[in-house]
C-alpha cells in the first residue's frame, strides 16, 4: 500500500510551512533515515527525514511551494513490491476527495407581497410581519444612513469620516466635491468650501418615496467614536495607508513568514498580557574586572582562547540565579493557572535580517559562564543560518534583550509569550554618581524588566531585580 508523506507539524504554533527543496527526485530509493526535502517555516528551516523504505513515486508538492498546510500529502512512497508508476496522489489532505452529494433542487421562494399598510419596519422589532429588506439599503436600493453616495463615475470616492459626516449633515453629495488631500481624498475644508460657494447639493430626487403608509424609515447613524474605535481595533487597511503618501514615494515589502508571526505573537502580548516596567541601574565595574581575569586565563585551544566571555553571558547567569533566589518568580502563565519552573530556562534575543530568534539556554543556573558562552554563540550562529530546531527556541521562563552594543541607554521590552519577564539591558557607560558622600565615577549600565502582572506582582519583580543586581554587582557568587 502506498506511504503517504505529510507537511509535518515542525513546531507547535506551526499551522504552515514553505517546501523550499526536494533532496530526492521520483524513482529515487529511499531508506528510512534519509533526508527527503528541506522545510521552512516562520522560523528556521528543517529537514524532513523518511521513516519507511520504498521508492518515491510521486512529488505532489514542488519545491519552491509556499503555505503548504499542515497534514497535506507532499508525496508517495511506494513500498517494496508496489509499482511506483502505478501510484496515484492522493487529493489534499491524505484522502480522495468524495464525491459531492447531489442537492436537491431549491424549493422556488414565493414573490413577496406588496407593501401593506402600517407594516412593521425591521427596526421596529416586530416578529409578525418584519422587513427582509438588506440591512445595508433603505427601500428602493437608495444607500442606507450613513454611507457616502457613490460617485456620478462609478468610482469609489476617498474622504475622511469627518468629511463624510459633515456633507451628510449638510445634504451635500460627496461625490460633487473635489478633494484637495493626498491624491485628491476630500477633507473636511472641502466639504465646507462647498457648502460656502452652494454647489453640490444631493437632488431631492435621488431619494425613493416610501411606500404609502409605510412608517419611514429612521436613519440610525453610527456614533464617530465608535467607528473611530473600531477602525484603530482593526488597524487602517492596505488602501486607506497608501492614500496617506504619493504614488511612487514608497516601495512595497511583502510579509514573509517569520515577520507575520512576529507581528501576531507580539500583538497578542500586548493585547493580553498586563505588562508593567521596573528599571534599575547596575554597577558594572567590578563584572568587568572578573570578565577581564577570566578571559586572560582561558587557556589556549589550536591557537586561540577556549573561551572569550561577554558582559551579556554575565547577564544571562545572574538573570537565571537570580530566579533560583526568587523561586516565585520563576513561572509561566497557563490559563487557569500559574506553572512554577524548577529551573531558569532563559532566552536571549537574537536579532537577524527580518526579524528574531529567541533561543533557549536550558538549565542557565547550573552552567559555567564558559559553558553559557559557547552554547550561546552555537545558538546565536544557527539562529541566524535558520538552522534551529523548534525546541531550541520555544518555552523558557523569561529572556533577556540587550541593545546596549547599539547605545542604547535604556528601553522596555515586550514579553515574548509564554514567558513572564523579560530583562531589557542598556549600555554600559561611565556615569558620575555619589559614593561615601562623594562624587565619583563608574561603569554603570540600566536595566528594565518587564512583567506580566499576572505571574510578578510589583514587589516580586522589585525582589526579582534586586537579586540580578546583587550578583552583577559582586559576580564572584556566580563562580560557587
Amino acid at each position: 500500500m502506498p506511504i503517504n508523506i505529510l507537511m509535518p507539524a515542525l513546531s507547535p504554533t506551526m499551522e504552515k510551512g514553505n517546501l523550499a527543496k526536494w533532496l530526492k527526485k521520483e524513482g529515487d530509493t529511499v531508506k528510512s533515515g534519509d533526508i527527503l526535502a528541506e522545510i521552512e517555516t516562520d522560523k528556521a528551516t528543517m529537514e524532513v527525514e523518511a521513516v519507511d523504505e520504498g521508492v518515491l513515486a510521486k512529488i505532489v508538492v514542488p519545491e519552491g511551494t509556499a503555505d503548504v498546510p499542515v497534514n497535506d500529502v507532499i508525496a508517495v512512497i511506494a513500498e517494496e513490491g508496489e509499482d511506483p508508476k502505478s501510484v496515484q496522489a492522493p487529493a489534499s489532505g491524505g484522502a480522495p476527495a468524495p464525491a459531492p452529494e447531489p442537492k436537491p433542487a431549491p424549493t422556488p421562494e414565493p414573490a413577496p407581497a406588496a407593501p401593506q399598510a402600517n407594516t412593521t419596519t425591521a427596526g421596529g422589532g416586530g416578529a409578525g410581519h418584519m422587513s427582509h429588506a438588506r440591512v445595508d439599503e433603505a427601500p428602493g436600493g437608495a444607500p442606507a444612513a450613513g454611507q457616502a453616495a457613490p460617485a456620478s463615475s462609478g468610482a469609489r470616492v476617498f474622504a475622511s469620516p469627518l468629511a463624510r459626516r459633515v456633507a451628510k449633515e449638510s445634504g451635500l453629495d460627496i461625490a460633487q466635491v473635489k478633494g484637495s488631500g493626498p491624491h485628491g481624498r476630500v477633507v473636511e475644508r472641502d466639504v465646507r468650501a462647498a457648502i460656502a460657494g452652494g454647489t453640490g447639493k444631493a437632488a431631492p430626487a435621488a431619494a425613493a418615496a416610501p411606500a404609502a403608509g409605510a412608517a419611514p424609515q429612521k436613519a440610525v447613524p453610527t456614533p464617530p467614536a465608535a467607528t473611530a474605535g473600531a477602525t484603530m481595533a482593526q488597524g487602517l487597511k492596505v488602501d486607506q495607508v497608501k492614500a496617506m503618501f504619493e504614488t511612487g514615494s514608497y516601495e512595497e515589502v511583502q510579509l514573509d513568514g517569520m515577520r507575520k508571526t512576529i507581528a501576531k505573537r507580539l500583538l497578542e502580548s500586548k493585547q493580553t498580557i498586563p505588562h508593567f516596567y521596573l528599571t534599575i541601574d547596575v554597577a558594572l565595574d567590578a563584572t568587568l574586572a572578573l570578565r577581564g581575569q577570566l578571559n586572560a586565563a582561558a587557556p589556549a585551544k589550536d591557537g586561540k582562547p577556549a573561551y572569550k566571555l561577554s558582559v551579556n553571558d554575565f547577564v544571562i547567569k545572574a538573570l537565571a540565579m537570580a530566579l533560583q533566589r526568587v523561586p516565585n518568580a520563576n513561572a509561566v502563565w497557563a490559563e487557569d493557572r500559574i506553572l512554577k519552573l524548577k529551573h531558569s530556562d532563559v532566552g536571549v534575543a537574537v536579532a537577524i535580517e527580518g526579524g528574531l530568534f529567541t533561543p533557549v539556554i536550558r538549565k542557565a543556573e547550573t552552567k559555567t559562564l564558559s559553558a553559557i558562552s559557547a552554547e550561546m554563540k552555537d545558538l546565536a550562529g544557527r539562529a541566524r543560518n535558520k538552522r534551529l530546531k523548534p525546541e531550541e527556541y520555544t518555552g523558557g521562563t523569561t529572556a533577556v534583550s540587550n541593545l546596549g552594543m547599539f547605545g542604547i541607554r535604556e528601553f522596555a521590552a515586550v514579553i515574548n509569550p509564554p514567558h513572564a519577564t523579560i530583562l531589557a539591558v542598556g549600555a554600559g557607560e561611565k556615569r558620575v554618581v555619589v559614593k561615601d558622600d562623594a562624587p565619583a565615577v563608574v561603569q554603570a549600565m540600566t536595566v528594565t524588566l518587564s512583567c506580566d502582572h499576572r505571574v510578578v506582582d510589583g514587589a516580586l519583580g522589585a525582589e526579582l531585580l534586586a537579586a540580578f543586581k546583587g550578583l552583577i554587582e559582586n559576580p564572584m557568587g556566580m563562580l560557587v
